[in-house]
């Protein structure tokens, strides 16, 4: 890995960190689409050293916020979480070994679908989901937790269609993704992906996490939350944009 290779990641993880603490979710996605549309390393290993900090980066910003759970709502997605990790990381592992141009298009549609899921506000409910919807809804996310270490866009989606105070929200899909990562990272270590360049890579992000998940709870943003969504999803979406049209285009 080259000095650049590791300073970008270092950004995009402060970035990512600051935005999930402040939202709630999108830390994966983030630096996902940010070294994707790159391409200086390798996704299978950004999506294992994402994992580790955004493990980090769920417990800190849990703290304090676990009396607002939805259990019922957080058992159903984590059950259908549990089941889609596992086939969601063969799929990347099988695609960067022997299809990297196909793994890039995926990529840059994942990133250019999830924008624009998030740019397009979801109107509530007018009742809390039953329990086949979240169950759907944690096994879609858990595919692309699986992917690319990033259930996002499904599930922040899904999660804000819910008719329940922010809170509540908040600390519920930061359990999510809190079971997501773990569970990835345990099946990644198994399987011998918890490599020295991704323990590095983890290493030299933490302080950047620390910060960015600290000025996301202490020092929220002076201008409405949703502008800094708006703001975040448009450049993912032009980065989106951008890594799918590299990747048809052979560029």
């Amino acid at each position: 890995m080259t000095l650049s290779a590791v300073l970008l990641f270092v950004f995009a993880a402060f970035v990512g960190s600051y935005v999930q603490s402040v939202a709630g979710f999108a830390m994966g996605l983030l630096i996902i689409a940010i070294m994707g549309a790159s391409g200086i390393i390798s996704l299978p290993l950004v999506a294992a050293a994402v994992s580790l900090i955004s493990l980090l980066n769920v417990v800190l910003s849990l703290r304090g916020r676990m009396i607002h759970l939805h259990r019922s709502l957080l058992g159903w997605i984590v059950a259908g979480q549990v089941l889609s990790i596992a086939p969601g990381l063969w799929l990347v592992m099988v695609l960067d070994a022997s299809a990297e141009r196909a793994l890039g298009v995926l990529l840059g549609l994942f990133v250019t679908f999830g924008a624009l899921g998030m740019l397009l506000k979801p109107q509530p409910q007018s009742s809390v989901s039953k329990p086949v919807a979240s169950f759907a809804a944690g096994v879609a996310g858990g595919l692309l937790a699986g992917m690319f270490a990033a259930s996002g866009p499904v599930l922040g989606w899904f999660g804000y269609r819910q008719p329940l105070p922010l809170d509540v929200i908040r600390a519920t899909l930061l359990s999510c993704f809190g079971v997501s990562t773990s569970l990835r990272t345990v099946l990644v270590g198994f399987s011998g992906g918890l490599t020295a360049d991704v323990w590095l890579l983890a290493g030299l992000a933490l302080p950047a996490v620390l910060l960015g998940t600290w000025l996301g709870r202490n020092v929220p943003p002076p201008w409405p939350e949703a502008g800094i969504k708006k703001a975040a999803f448009t450049l993912l979406l032009l980065t989106g944009v951008w890594t799918l049209a590299r990747n048809l285009t052979g560029g």
